[in-house]
């Protein structure tokens, strides 16, 4: 059993990884069965690769990489279908989430994620030396591809995939259209034009079904089956004081309605949760781990580079079913990490936090929010500002692929030194809130690895569920404008007027971070 680096030539040999958009041979640590998830299961991949031809790729998890074979017609439920499938070089662990466009060089086209799941050797099956006889019997358990399959070697990288006879099995069956990415509901096209991911909401039917269940039960939504529990519990106070208190069934509602908008800051991210059992007044904790409780179906990522004693497999919640699950256990905050599960030390914006000081007015934290927009628009830079739905105002700014985290954070330390120096009676840059003398900081140390700002539209732990919301710039000269200023209760009024502000971010701008 070799290395998955070593293994890996052929796949970086191929590739300028300075030109691609695809993941370079990372790290992968090896666990359980050859598995690099810490539930032992191997992972699989099913691509919609349109090339010089247009093919499906089919990618088997085995000891850190991805084995992998192009299959012009794709993978078939019939088992009558008999498929060409032609074995290329191995692929890196990360290249399961990599959905996007390759410009140019070798593989240059379009690619979406088809189809995903987890996969098992038939009983008995010694993964290498049935690569080596040239007959594998395995198993997939994927949301469009499931059920047994045989790939079977015809003469050198040539091979036949075919479905076995099975309670899976669908005569004249054959692949969906349009074929849609299974993270991104996008379609090949819709990946070209630069369309935004997006995961669709509750259907009418099925927020009929929660607002019957009484207290706790089941949920069918969106395919997936959800336990929710103690629905009519209080979670956050209400407000004003005559309104009705915000329980965990408003903030299910909330999370699963805002799945479209939600999409463009959350897929393929690891996240972060802050749950609050028993209200902001009670105790709250922060969750990195998924719990060994929680369904199997929820996506995970298991961190190549954590280090002894650290959480070794985050959530990356994928669509509406997932944000059920993440409300149903408090967690009013979602926080998402600035880096893809794809390339993790590559941060895909630069974030500024506006940090209000004890004696920092809102006018004040305004003002610095237009010094920052004056000193982006002088830089010729695509970003955008939400409010944090507490006191402050953020501003995410877009990169392209390839810088690291020492670059954003470098950045944003000298754009917020020189946006401080034209305020300077506003801003301190103690770390402790008690040396700051009252002032604001603009803290730029969330540019690193693991480290995160609330996620747009994410809840806070206060009175009447206030919401992060992204704004246009010119609502920063709107006087009623209030950090807190829309709840779970008023946004969805705001969203069917406005849309939704970050939209103009997407697709993430390619732009570098100018010297400063």
């Amino acid at each position: 059993m070799s290395e998955p680096q070593d293994r890996l030539g052929e796949y970086g040999s191929m590739r300028a990884f300075d030109e691609t958009p695809e993941p370079p041979a990372g790290p992968a640590v090896v666990g359980e069965h050859g598995a690099v998830a810490r539930d032992g299961r191997r992972r699989f991949v099913v691509q919609r690769h349109r090339a010089t031809r247009t093919h499906f790729d089919v990618r088997l998890e085995h000891d850190g990489v991805l084995l992998s074979w192009a299959v012009p017609k794709g993978p078939s439920l019939d088992p009558r279908a008999r498929r060409l499938a032609v074995r290329t070089e191995d692929h890196p662990f990360a290249y399961r989430w990599f959905e996007g466009v390759i410009a140019s060089g070798y593989g240059k086209g379009d690619v979406i994620v088809w189809d995903d799941g987890w996969w098992e050797p038939a009983p008995g099956i010694v993964v290498d030396d049935a690569l080596d006889e040239g007959k594998l019997t395995f198993t997939l358990h994927g949301a469009k591809v499931r059920g047994g399959f045989v790939l079977i070697r015809t003469g050198d990288d040539q091979w036949l995939l075919n479905k076995r006879a099975d309670d899976q099995a669908v005569s004249r069956w054959s692949i969906e259209d349009p074929p849609r990415s299974l993270l991104t509901l996008r379609t090949n096209d819709e990946v070209v034009a630069g369309e935004p991911p997006r995961w669709e909401p509750p259907t009418d039917d099925e927020l009929a079904a929660l607002d019957e269940l009484s207290g706790g039960g089941v949920w069918e939504i969106g395919g997936r089956t959800v336990a929710l529990t103690n629905l009519d519990k209080q979670l956050l106070p209400p407000r004003p004081p005559d309104a009705p208190a915000v329980t965990k069934r408003h903030l299910v509602r909330h999370y699963t309605t805002m799945a479209p908008v939600l999409a463009p800051a959350l897929v393929a991210r690891p996240v972060n949760l802050t749950r609050y059992p028993d209200g902001p007044d009670g105790e709250s904790f922060w969750q990195k781990a998924v719990p060994a409780h929680a369904p199997e179906w929820l996506r995970r990522w298991p961190d190549p580079g954590a280090r002894r004693g650290r959480t070794r497999e985050y959530l990356v919640i994928d669509g509406a079913p997932a944000l059920a699950w993440v409300a149903n256990a408090a967690a009013v905050e979602i926080h998402p990490w600035t880096s893809t599960a794809m390339t993790p030390d590559e941060p895909s914006y630069a974030l500024v936090d506006i940090d209000p000081g004890t004696d920092t007015s809102w006018d004040d934290t305004v003002l610095l929010a237009r010094q920052f927009r004056a000193a982006l628009d002088h830089l010729g830079l695509v970003a955008g500002a939400k409010v944090t739905g507490k006191r402050g105002i953020q501003v995410w700014i877009p990169v392209r692929r390839g810088l690291t985290f020492g670059d954003t954070r470098r950045f944003v330390e000298r754009l917020s030194r020189a946006v401080g120096a034209s305020v300077p009676e506003l801003v301190s840059w103690r770390w402790s809130t008690d040396e700051r003398e009252g002032r604001a900081r603009l803290d730029y140390t969330q540019n690193a690895a693991n480290r995160t700002l609330v996620a747009p539209y994410s809840v806070r732990p206060a009175a009447g569920g206030p919401v992060s919301v992204p704004i246009e710039w010119d609502e920063l000269d709107d006087p009623d404008l209030r950090p807190d200023r829309w709840t779970i209760a008023t946004l969805p009024t705001r969203l069917t007027t406005l849309g939704d502000p970050f939209r103009a971010l997407w697709p993430i701008p390619a732009q570098d971070l100018p010297a400063l």
